[in-house]
């Protein structure tokens, strides 16, 4: 399973700390697995609930968002010469996990995707946040996750949970 995600979505394998990298990658497959997902079902499973019939899965989403923060990045640190510091392990981690919530947040209603019991409680940035803690991962990590959609509008961002902030947001705008 964890060869078929790293076909799948290549960037697990660019997060340099072995150990983030490992802990990274076991937290979606444990996340798939706790909430009953397959891969087939990702590819049908929509990024989001509130764009009617969206063309945009769950991977496409995080992939595009994980890839955007990337560039954001790096256009950042080489713009200010350094001024801005990005830990690009965390950016990366953080950026592949922002929403791996959704796998708790949704279920299966015949053919279509709809709110989980679980998904009208709590939205993916908490139950993703609490997810990733729960499996060790840093509380730099778990920030991003949390802080990456509206629920982190009143906390004091890092660059990293900036980053990815905006690189969801590009991705949502565009589709709606």
């Amino acid at each position: 399973m964890k060869e078929k995600l790293l076909k799948l979505m290549p960037e697990f394998g660019e997060v340099e700390d072995a150990d983030l990298r490992e802990k990274t990658t076991a937290v979606w497959l444990e996340a798939m697995r706790e909430a009953g997902w397959t891969f087939d079902d990702l590819a049908k499973m929509p990024f989001t609930l509130l764009i009617a019939d969206t063309p945009v899965n769950l991977v496409e989403h995080t992939l595009a968002v994980t890839r955007c923060a990337l560039k954001i990045a790096d256009e950042l640190v080489r713009a200010y010469r350094g001024r801005v510091a990005v830990n690009r392990d965390v950016l990366l981690s953080g950026a592949l996990l922002h929403d791996v919530g959704k796998m708790f947040e949704y279920a299966k209603k015949g053919e279509r995707f709809v709110k989980s019991a679980s998904g009208e409680l709590l939205r993916h940035p908490v139950s993703g946040a609490a997810f990733a803690y729960k499996h060790g991962l840093p509380e730099e990590v778990v920030h991003v996750i949390a802080a990456h959609s509206k629920e982190g509008d009143g906390l004091r961002r890092t660059a990293e949970a900036v980053i990815v902030n905006h690189a969801d947001f590009v991705n949502f705008d565009v589709l709606k």
